[in-house]
């Protein structure tokens, strides 16, 4: 099946693949007794963060299922949590097609989606029905404006998207850094991201996040650090896509859109060391997760949790498993005897 969608268009092998797994979502005992040998159960893995107890570390990032269509086929593959959106108050189309590209050399992805989702109030459903499963899986909620709100009312589209899906996720990150909404990036600089922050945090009890950029420099990284210190948000995510291009193979390199994948993880790690400086903050790390050593080194670099998108795509259904079972292994050769002591 991992063969056949890498035969088709990504963005249709995306929509298939997501469609097959809303249907086993929905299935009841077909999705538990698969779950029970795919989920890798082991009080070693488990993590407290962000308030909230998580199974295990690893995360499906945000874009993978934006419209929390999933939710059971994600815990049920192995992942600890997972991330829903980008999401904004009203449904919008996105970018025109194509619009998502596999750089197989390069281990990558390109996409230029513009947050394409259904919008809040539908997924607020969603999540709704999620939750009287009551299964102990922790789920993200990624906040975005809508392409045509002016950067100047920004705060208003967090703030309608974050009320309408507040009672039902776990923790808020906003999504401030995808390079695909025009000037969507410029909420990263200080005077926006004050008032933005200021407006939003009273908003809710709940753990609030923010995603930034692997393109900022570390003085820019610095003051976002400290505005996050400074409005009593939980953490950062760190790091979104790229639209750096340099060292890649593949012809598709020149398109348009954010990378992801093998060519973020050096600048993935480096941001993660920098801000793991800065005391007082969660770090959620993301970009060039492949293999268990990299999920390792992601923890030991001061993240608490770590999210996977591109190395999923490539790795297929059981790469949860695979990466949190060689995760055990290491614990066992480092002599550590929980991610709680580390």
């Amino acid at each position: 099946m991992h063969r056949l969608l890498f035969a088709l268009d990504p963005e249709a092998a995306h929509e298939l693949a997501l469609a097959l797994l809303v249907f086993w979502s929905e299935r009841g005992p077909l999705l538990e007794v698969p779950a029970q040998l795919l989920r890798v159960e082991d009080p070693r893995l488990r993590v407290e963060a962000l308030g909230l107890s998580f199974p295990n570390p690893l995360g499906l990032a945000a874009g993978m299922d934006k419209d929390a269509r999933a939710l059971a086929a994600w815990w049920a593959l192995g992942f600890g949590f997972a991330e829903v959106g980008t999401l904004t108050p009203r449904p919008q189309e996105g970018n025109p097609r194509p619009r998502l590209f596999r750089l197989p050399e390069d281990r990558a992805l390109i996409n230029r989606m513009g947050f394409n989702n259904r919008g809040a109030e539908a997924a607020a459903e969603r999540l709704r029905r999620f939750r009287a499963r009551e299964l102990a899986f922790p789920v993200g909620v990624n906040l975005g404006k809508n392409r045509d709100t002016p950067l100047e009312r920004a705060a208003e589209d967090y703030l309608k998207a974050l009320r309408v899906l507040e009672p039902h996720g776990d923790y808020f990150v906003l999504n401030v850094s995808s390079p695909n909404t025009p000037g969507l990036r410029t909420l990263q600089e200080g005077p926006f991201l004050d008032e933005l922050l200021a407006r939003l945090r009273p908003a809710t009890a709940k753990p609030l996040l923010l995603k930034v950029a692997p393109d900022l420099s570390w003085e820019a990284l610095d003051q976002v650090a400290a505005l996050a210190l400074k409005h009593r948000l939980q953490g950062l995510v760190a790091v979104n896509t790229t639209l750096a291009r340099e060292g890649l193979r593949s012809p598709l390199a020149r398109e348009a859109g954010g990378l992801s994948g093998r060519p973020l993880k050096g600048r993935a790690l480096e941001v993660l060391k920098h801000l793991a400086q800065i005391p007082g903050l969660a770090l959620v790390s993301v970009g060039g997760v492949e293999t268990a050593l990299d999920l390792w080194e992601r923890l030991k670099a001061g993240a608490r949790l770590v999210q996977v998108y591109t190395g999923f795509v490539y790795g297929g259904p059981l790469f949860p498993r695979r990466l949190l079972l060689g995760l055990l292994r290491i614990l066992e050769a480092e002599g550590i005897r929980s991610l709680a002591e580390l």
